[in-house]
């Protein structure tokens, strides 16, 4: 598979974020000390890089969204 290519049958609800996921992604693959390959291929990238990758995504995510429900005033 080439760079920007992936088997995940998931699909992005906003497709527009395709281009935000993957400048998060360097963004935590940097702050980790991961090399991200020049050419995009992460296919001999270890796996315990891109678990952690992945996990810190994860995280930040998450948070991301919990100071989006805790700044909006939701209720039933």
């Amino acid at each position: 598979m080439g760079a920007g290519q992936s088997r995940s049958s998931n699909s992005l609800v906003v497709p527009q974020a395709s281009s935000a996921l993957d400048q998060l992604k360097y963004e935590v693959a940097q702050e980790l000390g991961i090399q991200i390959p020049q050419d995009g291929y992460m296919g001999f990238m270890a796996t315990r890089d891109a678990g952690a990758i992945g996990g810190h995504i994860t995280r930040r995510l998450v948070q991301i969204a919990e100071q989006q429900l805790a700044g909006s005033k939701f209720t039933r």
